[in-house]
């Protein structure tokens, strides 16, 4: 008769064997990764509006280029927001920057671009020596917050995570 050899292994060995078997299976089985929506909102983005680029991305921010501001970003998951929208200009406007934050704002927070350009342009206007250098408004249920310093002029809108 032959004698199989059967190796005992201690409990602990199959438990912590077993483990990582399963590990490893779940790994190879996952779904592949897709996008994320960040950065799909930053190619919609460049493909809509006329001179606007997708520059880099960090951490959750995506940089973007465009010649009617001085800085333009879009920024995903933090703690009291799910998206925002960044832009920072002279401190006096022209109209192509209240164009690009109403085009850009509608197209983030799919809110009509009338509305997104009438309340990013109110936000940058109240600024002033009545209501300071920082103002927070609310308007269409998008939470801006527009600051200037004594050259430039910036404004974040961003829609909280429950709306």
């Amino acid at each position: 008769m032959t004698r199989q050899l059967r190796l005992r292994f201690p409990s602990c060995v199959r438990s912590t064997l077993s483990i990582a078997l399963l590990a490893l299976g779940a790994a190879v089985s996952a779904s592949p990764a897709r996008a994320d929506q960040c950065d799909e909102i930053a190619k919609v983005l460049a493909n809509q509006i006329d001179g606007l680029k997708v520059n880099f991305r960090a951490a959750n921010i995506v940089y973007l280029t465009h010649p009617a501001a001085k800085e333009l970003s879009l920024g995903c998951r933090g703690d009291k927001y799910s998206i925002e929208l960044y832009a920072k200009g002279d401190r006096k406007p022209k109209p192509e920057f209240y164009n690009l934050v109403g085009a850009s704002a509608a197209l983030v927070f799919t809110v009509t671009k009338d509305d997104t350009t009438t309340g990013s342009s109110r936000c940058l206007k109240r600024m002033g020596i009545l209501r300071g250098d920082k103002v927070s408004m609310r308007y269409r249920r998008l939470n801006m917050e527009c600051t200037r310093t004594k050259t430039d002029a910036s404004i974040a809108i961003t829609r909280g995570k429950d709306e």
